[in-house]
């Protein structure tokens, strides 16, 4: 590790001591997890951090100070975890005090997070090859899959193919229905590299788009593009959210907007800011995004377009290709 990496880590260290005598919390207790490897985890055991040691161990009782009153538990831990603990302390969720210092990213992080999202996007270019007709929409996830796996990804988080009306349904799962000319077809990659998550979502057309789709799509496109112009040093997480709205809305497609409009990514797939009315966290440099807002049309089609971008000094550092034109798949 060089210097200047053991340096950030050391002051990261710091911090959570901070937010941990500022919550209370004696000491914290994670496993192999998001917050494990904010912390430096790398093993199969447990992370304990106290005010002033850090144990990578697979007993973290003896490693808890026999005075804490307060403890922070990992919130993916198991439930035989939590119970063979055997730590005489209150357990509270360890999420109050990593969740705020998860949102900005080291410059290595952001790098980490932009050579995922490239590696995702890679794939979805290698999709446009493939031979969609008379296919299953199972039967090209697993394509797919195995096209993630070949460029190094380490886990496999979701891999989304929905074709014709089942595009307007949020988190379809892969099925049997076959792919026809004349579908819209929607496709969404996540997975890890070096530790780190990039989602990336982009919308086909098999030979050619059905009726009035296109337009859709633009709307879509075009809401992106207004929540990423949006993105910048103090604005409200809700205001990036009501950029893209706002294009929805205007559309007249406001009632089949989805609610949410992206969130974060790094370590997790599905972290904060959340990018939605009311949520209150303000944008920082380093907080990295997927931006991601959709139109579902109920029994007809949807649309879902995610780039990863990071938050920079001054914008929205986009760290995808976000399309300008809907692709037609020719076969």
């Amino acid at each position: 590790m060089s210097p200047e990496a053991a340096g950030a880590d050391a002051a990261r260290l710091g911090a959570v001591r901070v937010a941990m005598a500022e919550g209370g919390v004696d000491a914290l207790v994670l496993r192999p997890s998001p917050d494990f490897r904010f912390l430096g985890g790398s093993g199969d055991g447990f992370l304990v951090v106290t005010r002033d040691a850090v144990a990578e161990t697979g007993d973290p009782a003896q490693h808890v100070p026999g005075d804490a009153r307060r403890v922070g538990v990992d919130p993916e831990m198991r439930v035989r975890e939590l119970f063979g603990l055997a730590i005489e302390a209150e357990l509270v969720p360890a999420t109050a005090v990593l969740e705020p210092l998860r949102l900005r990213k080291l410059p290595r992080e952001i790098d980490a997070v932009g050579r995922a999202a490239l590696a995702v996007e890679a794939v979805l270019g290698q999709a446009r090859e493939l031979a969609w007709f008379g296919a299953t929409e199972r039967g090209m996830a697993g394509r797919l899959r195995m096209l993630l796996l070949e460029t190094g990804c380490e886990e496999v988080l979701s891999v989304r193919v929905a074709a014709g009306e089942h595009t307007a349904r949020p988190g379809h799962p892969p099925g049997g229905r076959v792919i026809n000319p004349g579908d819209a077809l929607a496709i969404s990659l996540c997975g890890r590299w070096e530790g780190y998550c990039a989602e990336v979502a982009r919308v086909f057309a098999v030979a050619e788009p059905p009726e009035d789709f296109e337009a859709m799509y633009s709307v879509v496109l075009a809401a992106q593009r207004a929540a990423l112009a949006a993105v910048r040093p103090s604005a409200p997480a809700a205001g990036v959210a009501a950029a893209a709205g706002d294009v929805i809305d205007g559309s007249g497609y406001g009632h089949f907007a989805a609610a949410c409009a992206g969130r974060g990514v790094g370590l997790g797939h599905d972290e904060g800011p959340r990018l939605r009315p009311g949520e209150e966290t303000v944008l920082e440099p380093g907080m990295t995004l997927c931006v991601e807002p959709a139109i579902y049309v109920p029994d007809l089609f949807g649309a879902r377009v995610a780039d990863v971008a990071v938050c920079t000094r001054a914008e929205a550092a986009v760290l995808t290709t976000v399309p300008d034109a809907l692709h037609v798949l020719e076969r």
